[in-house]
């Protein structure tokens, strides 16, 4: 895959795909951070859905089912992308079928996310809910085990809060109750994780695939109450 890809190096707010664009393949991120959502028509703002960093694939759902790009993909800082065109990695994929399984695995880890988040903003506390999404942000939502658990983590209080569907202010005062509790500190535009079984603790019982999804990392992460 890596002999068929392109390397994309984008400056800061520069978009790599339009929602609507023609589906072009696979991408992963492997510098900076990328902004994935869509644009409020009314006032041009930009809806965050998911922001991602080294080295989280996307893209995975119009490879599958050819569609048009269903989110924008922004560059949040200067960042590369790597990016695998469809007719290169189909032909890939034709021959060697097995791993079609591997992007099969690849969207259904990001359906799972997105249907946990949707239940979480439903049932669970706003505490829980930052929890979970800082735990995920230190392993690249699932992607991380081969790099391993990351203690800091870019991601600025107003995306944050977008994620959550709060103010920034609403987040800030979240976040300062953990960095008071000493389980974080935070810096600009970065949450450092000083304390893991202090954010699993507040987490709340994690359901079985998302345990799974944070125990390739983190040592008794099912455990989480």
């Amino acid at each position: 895959m890596l002999e068929r890809s392109r390397l994309v190096h984008l400056s800061a707010q520069e978009p790599l795909f339009g929602r609507e664009d023609a589906h072009d393949g696979l991408c992963c991120v492997v510098a900076g951070a990328l902004r994935l959502g869509s644009i409020n028509p009314q006032d041009g703002t930009h809806r965050l859905t998911l922001y991602v960093e080294p080295y989280h694939w996307f893209g995975e759902a119009s490879l599958i089912d050819r569609l048009p790009r269903a989110m924008q993909a922004v560059a949040d800082t200067d960042s590369a992308v790597v990016v695998v065109a469809r007719a290169a990695i189909e032909e890939w994929l034709d021959a060697h079928p097995r791993h079609w399984r591997d992007v099969a695995r690849l969207a259904c880890g990001s359906l799972r996310l997105m249907t946990a988040s949707l239940e979480d903003a439903t049932t669970l506390t706003l505490q829980q809910r930052l929890a979970r999404r800082l735990l995920f942000a230190c392993v690249n939502h699932g992607q991380g085990a081969q790099a391993g658990l990351r203690r800091h983590v870019r991601l600025p209080q107003d995306h944050l809060a977008q994620l959550l569907g709060v103010s920034r202010q609403t987040v800030n005062k979240a976040l300062r109750v953990l960095e008071r509790d000493q389980v974080l500190a935070l810096h600009y535009a970065e949450v450092e994780i000083l304390q893991v079984d202090g954010l699993l603790a507040r987490a709340g019982a994690l359901e079985p695939h998302l345990s799974a999804m944070l125990a390739g990392v983190i040592p008794g992460a099912g455990l989480a109450r």
